[in-house]
């Protein structure tokens, strides 16, 4: 059966097309091309500034945690999943050129019979610590409570999302214009940045549902049904041969310790890169949801081609082992090694890596735009070449 049934068969998409399919038609705000939806200034009513509000989750990755502290009782792994619900706002309100004075308000929903008061008092210390991490790095969030509801009927084991609100003046925003001749600088999310405790695999919010079942063994499905769908094909439901407990293909981390590496969140050094280089920057993009082909939905007529990428990180190359899932496959559903890219021209570019390195974070051209009848990214890749 193709990767792609297997993604159905779990219930998820890698494109998301009956989503984007169903919210086509939506206004697309102030400025279209822009990463995020802007809206005008409702909060204030100034015409010179603009205000954004965000909303987004962890998504399957709180099954992963959930898996990884009833197993070992590391509770640590929540504030983690906290991180995850927040960087998948921020890091895309950053796309847009927003980095500062945020508001951020929470929305988790438990099933109280599996998620006890230490899990919720986790998830919140995290929050708070991130903010606080944050702070130190100029980036000032602003946490304004939020809502945790007993949802046992809705929710199997716990969801963690945040909405995030902030407004900006307008000649500030970034506006994804991409041009032929810009080359792309893609920004690692693997390593550790100087802001980071550990070693970070490079995950993100993405792809966790293949990830989780095609790395696991299969002896967590008898064990915690609750983490997954019973109406899952049995064949697609943890059929990796690891446990979380085994060694990771990186030093000092097991297997679960690496799928769960907190999203990285670019935005300590966004902020420098954007009070540097901001006239210069003609798209900023979150390799999110669609992994390398995100950037084809601001690229109407032009042809990324991405040709210099980084070696696939220890991660990524797990989970292909594991599932065997095609290679061009992986680069639709996984960052695999990059979670942020900037377009910009060629003049530029050696400052754009070099913020990245004060910050500890590995950075390097990896392709460049071209002119096309229609929007396509073509991957030079270590696996061979794929046209996405």
């Amino acid at each position: 059966m193709a990767e792609t049934s297997r993604y159905d068969q779990r219930g998820v998409s890698a494109d998301k097309a009956e989503v984007h399919d169903a919210v086509k038609h939506l206004d697309k705000g102030l400025y279209p091309n822009a990463f995020c939806k802007i809206l005008p200034d409702i909060a204030a009513g100034d015409p010179a500034w603009c205000n954004i509000m965000h909303a987004d989750t962890a998504g399957t990755k709180t099954n992963l945690a959930y898996l990884y502290w009833r197993e070992t009782g590391d509770l640590s792994v929540w504030a983690g999943i906290a991180q995850d619900a927040i960087v998948m706002n921020l890091d895309d309100m950053a796309c847009v050129g927003c980095t500062d004075e945020i508001i951020l308000s929470s929305t988790i929903g438990r099933n109280k019979h599996l998620i006890p008061g230490e899990v919720i008092r986790a998830v919140i210390e995290g929050t708070t610590g991130f903010i606080d991490k944050m702070a130190q790095h100029g980036v000032h969030i602003h946490l304004a409570g939020g809502e945790t509801a007993d949802v046992g009927d809705v929710v199997r084991t716990v969801d963690v999302g945040y909405t995030a609100f902030a407004r900006m003046r307008r000649s500030d925003v970034i506006e994804n214009a991409l041009r032929p001749g810009d080359v792309l600088v893609a920004f690692a999310s693997f390593g550790r940045a100087t802001y980071e405790d550990r070693y970070n695999g490079g995950m993100g919010s993405n792809g966790l549902t293949s990830a989780r079942h095609d790395v696991l063994h299969h002896d967590y499905a008898a064990k915690y049904p609750e983490s997954y769908d019973a109406r899952t094909d049995a064949r697609y439901v943890y059929c990796g041969s690891r446990r979380l407990t085994d060694p990771a293909p990186v030093s000092g981390l097991n297997v679960g310790q690496l799928l769960l590496s907190p999203t990285r969140t670019y935005l300590p050094m966004l902020r420098v890169l954007l009070h540097t280089l901001r006239p210069h920057l003609h798209g900023i993009i979150h390799c999110t949801g669609g992994g390398q082909s995100k950037v084809m939905k601001f690229a109407p007529g032009l042809r990324i081609v991405k040709d210099n990428l980084f070696p696939t990180p220890p991660l990524f190359a797990l989970i292909q082992e594991e599932s065997q899932t095609d290679w061009k496959e992986m680069y639709q559903v996984f960052n695999m090694g990059h979670r942020l890219e900037v377009y910009l021209p060629e003049a530029h570019a050696a400052e754009a890596i070099g913020i990245a390195a004060s910050f500890g974070i590995d950075a390097r051209i990896a392709g460049r735009v071209e002119a096309a009848e229609q929007a396509e990214v073509v991957l030079h890749t270590e696996h061979g070449r794929f046209t996405l």
